[in-house]
């Protein structure tokens, strides 16, 4: 009789280990491609997941060292996080059903854009880069006073090479300028731009938006983490640089930075920009579906197109530039230590929201000149500006998780 209840607890004990280590098992794949990669994190995880089917008589310690912070953190978050970037102990996360107004503020992370939120460049800066280099091109017929500048912001969407376009089919393109080489003639406008940009922002007094230094101080006093993302401007990252430490020396020594550098010695950088891998099998699954539906509507348009004599073309995959801009919104959170639904992007360009909506994290929209007439459908808040009957930290705290 005790040899019978001796092997039925035996029996029960081998299922509870088989069951704990499928279910570690489970989490530590998040796509077919982590599972077989040789790199530190996958075969921690593979040798933590087969220590825990050895009896419990056998120390777990003697078996492996604790787990490092990098898989502590995927383990209860879903995202990976390093001892470089992040203190995976400081990682919280609301209960269930509960709202982040109700948790901390350590809790919650702000990631800026700089171009259009720190600074409205695209009014202060963009002009006169322009004239500047109309100048070292010697294009003495070229110049934008502010009310040519704002009507050809208006009808190109912002588009730089398109107000070009626009601008010289209006007055006429230098003489002696092949026709076949208009593009090039314009890309060589938009660098001397960018160069004389650089220049503007690090000399000139560039305006603060109203408002900025104020909400990032009263954010510091809440505890908030605060990140600045200065991969994907449309002027470059130097550019933005630039125009964070305008912030002043005692607040950019309080901010965290994300630039290309940042980004790819980040995890998720290193997985996707590195090796090509898919942090989860969610958005690996989504980019298969986004590829299955572009061929399909190749396949529909090349159909058409053979009946109309046309050539046609449809990209099946997303852009690099857009990666670089999801990866840059997860390095940011990654930064902060906090998981990306923790996060607030204050975004000022379609392009960001696009991006936060797609890891879901939440997004503020401030506009600019730029984007002032824009609709942001999947912004929480789309708002004028900071302080006053604009955006605050309480207002921020208040309305946003009250939105989920």
């Amino acid at each position: 009789m005790h040899r019978r209840k001796r092997l039925k607890s035996a029996k029960g004990e081998e299922r509870t280990r088989m069951r704990r280590g499928e279910r570690f098992a489970g989490s530590v794949r998040c796509s077919s491609q982590f599972s077989e990669a040789n790199t530190p994190l996958a075969m921690e995880a593979c040798a933590l997941s087969r220590c825990l089917l050895l009896p419990r008589s056998v120390p777990f310690a003697n078996c492996l060292p604790s787990p490092s912070p990098s898989l502590l953190c995927f383990l209860r978050h879903g995202s990976f996080s390093s001892s470089k970037f992040s203190n995976p102990s400081r990682v919280l996360s609301p209960a269930p059903g509960a709202s982040l107004s109700s948790s901390s503020s350590g809790s919650l992370a702000l990631l800026f854009e700089v171009e259009g939120v720190i600074a409205d460049i695209y009014r202060f800066g963009n002009r006169e880069a322009f004239n500047v280099a109309f100048q070292k091109l010697g294009l003495d017929c070229a110049n934008w006073p502010e009310p040519v500048y704002a009507d050809l912001m208006r009808r190109s969407g912002g588009d730089e090479e398109n107000m070009l376009t626009l601008f010289f089919n209006r007055i006429g393109w230098p003489t002696s300028l092949p026709t076949n080489e208009k593009d090039s003639f314009v890309k060589s406008v938009l660098r001397e731009k960018k160069k004389a940009l650089e220049d503007h922002v690090s000399s000139s007094n560039i305006p603060l938006r109203p408002g900025v230094e104020s909400f990032i101080d009263d954010a510091l006093k809440e505890g908030i983490h605060m990140v600045m993302v200065t991969t994907y401007g449309r002027n470059g990252e130097k550019t933005a640089r630039a125009l964070v430490e305008k912030l002043g020396q005692d607040r950019v020594s309080k901010i965290k930075i994300v630039g290309k550098k940042e980004v790819e010695e980040s995890f998720y950088g290193q997985l996707i920009l590195g090796k090509g891998f898919s942090s989860s099998l969610d958005e690996q699954l989504l980019k298969e579906a986004q590829k299955a539906a572009s061929k399909e509507k190749q396949r529909i348009a090349e159909e058409v197109a053979s009946i109309l004599k046309l050539s046609v073309d449809i990209s099946t995959t997303p852009s690099e530039g857009f990666e670089m801009v999801l990866a840059t919104l997860r390095a940011g959170a990654e930064l902060a230590g906090l998981p990306v639904q923790n996060c607030v992007l204050l975004s000022g360009s379609q392009t960001g929201v696009l991006a936060a909506e797609r890891v879901a994290m939440p997004c503020v929209v401030i506009r600019n000149s730029l984007t002032a007439r824009a609709e942001f459908r999947s912004a929480k808040i789309v708002i004028d500006g900071f302080g006053g009957a604009d955006l605050t930290i309480s207002k921020l705290l208040s309305k946003i998780w009250s939105s989920k």
